[in-house]
């Protein structure tokens, strides 16, 4: 009977110390995160815009992150591209003889590694850091010149890329994991798109491609958005099994999107893009580290890191064609003025934010009202919304119903 319960306790105090382990390597883990975010996120680095001293310390960064958690070089931890382009302070509109303007030549830098376990795939899994510098075109911040430190956008992916390939250098051995931090994704997918078309590591070898783009803002009803889910067979089973932390999926098939997995979706490479949706400080100075969920973020690493141990028994994946979602997106003359809550699975479209002075705020609508119809188009999503807003021109005013809470509503909108 001694001996009996000698063992009890024996198992009981092994259980609490690996409960211990367990909880002591989060935190450490949760610790990492924040680090990283914070670096790149800082206004030293002034914004990481491409082609910019900023862009070149995040980049040393990364390299030197590399070598400490074990990835090697791929070839070169540099991959360095350039783009010729327009004087900035041009506008495309008016009428400019181009042929008397001097280019401006941009030269940013990928930041490439693996972890080489000698397999015959290899798994590609990126993230870019550049951002917006001091704003300009692409800020959602009209005429403030500020650093944008873009703290979620994309600081939180490249901080979440940093921890797989820490959890992943001495476990999972049946592919090669490649890492790639992208530059120029914010002037037009610059970095990903050249990877993709340059690279000497024969293309035909990768497996599939992950893509963590804007991680770092896990909201409380726990939305994840995973895109791509359409570009193999293998990942809707494999998301349903690795979903272990009580996360609310919302899965959309298409493999295009504007971010840097879609070069890689056009090589016909599977790949998922893993987002925590919107907010109002996106493409503005406001997106700072104090309002990152670091707890949230290793969540989310946890899950990718369940996806890809889902998929180690499986052969290649296979590839399959998507829809295009963003060729039936509609171009419109008018906006709402609003943030949509891409995570929203309901029907319509739910608002996430409404900006000061524009014709939402102006009809009195608030964060959390789901529109429903606009004119006489009913709205049923996202794209029934972008559909609806383009038979307007500026100047024209419509009916918008919407809910708020349980009650529906109407205002009367002016573009």
């Amino acid at each position: 009977m001694k001996k009996s319960i000698l063992y009890f306790l024996i198992l009981l105090a092994s259980a609490s110390n690996l409960n211990a382990q367990e909880s002591d390597s989060k935190t450490s883990d949760i610790k990492s995160l924040r680090r990283d975010v914070s670096y790149l996120a800082d206004d030293k680095l002034e914004g990481r815009e491409t082609g910019t001293k900023g862009e070149r310390m995040a980049a040393k960064f990364i390299r030197k992150r590399y070598a400490k958690i074990g990835v090697k070089p791929l070839g070169s931890y540099a991959q360095k591209f350039s783009k010729k382009i327009r004087p900035a302070d041009i506008d495309p509109h008016k009428d400019i003889d181009l042929d008397t303007v001097k280019a401006t030549v941009v030269k940013g830098l990928n930041v490439t590694g693996i972890i080489d376990n000698g397999a015959p795939t290899s798994i590609v899994i990126g993230a870019h850091y550049d951002h917006l510098g001091w704003g300009g075109a692409g800020s959602l911040a009209p005429g403030i010149r500020a650093i944008h430190n873009g703290a979620d956008d994309n600081a939180s992916g490249v901080a979440t890329m940093l921890l797989l390939a820490d959890w992943l250098k001495d476990t999972l051995k049946k592919h090669n994991y490649i890492f790639i931090a992208f530059s120029g994704e914010e002037k037009g997918l610059w970095g990903s798109n050249f990877f993709v078309k340059n690279t000497d590591y024969p293309i035909e070898k990768f497996d599939y491609m992950i893509n963590m783009d804007m991680v770092g803002r896990l909201n409380d009803e726990r939305k994840l958005a995973v895109n791509g889910s359409g570009t193999s067979p293998s990942w809707k089973p494999a998301l349903e099994k690795a979903n272990t932390s009580a996360l609310k999926v919302v899965q959309k098939e298409s493999g295009i999107g504007p971010s840097d997995h879609t070069s890689f979706y056009l090589a016909d490479i599977p790949v998922l893009h893993f987002f925590t949706g919107q907010h109002s400080d996106y493409h503005k100075p406001s997106d700072d580290v104090e309002k990152v969920n670091f707890e949230g973020m290793y969540d989310v690493a946890s899950y990718i890191f369940n996806v890809i141990v889902a998929l180690e028994e499986t052969e290649k994946l296979a590839f399959t064609k998507t829809k295009d979602e963003s060729s039936e997106t509609p171009r419109f003359k008018v906006t709402l003025g609003v943030v949509p809550d891409y995570l929203f699975d309901g029907t319509g479209m739910r608002l996430d934010g409404v900006r000061e002075g524009k014709p939402a705020k102006n009809a009195g609508m608030q964060k959390g009202d789901i529109v429903l119809q606009m004119g006489d188009v009913e709205v049923k999503n996202m794209m029934s919304y972008m559909k609806a807003l383009g038979q307007f021109e500026k100047g024209q005013s419509t009916t918008v119903r919407f809910k708020r809470g349980e009650d529906e509503q109407e205002v009367q909108v002016t573009f």
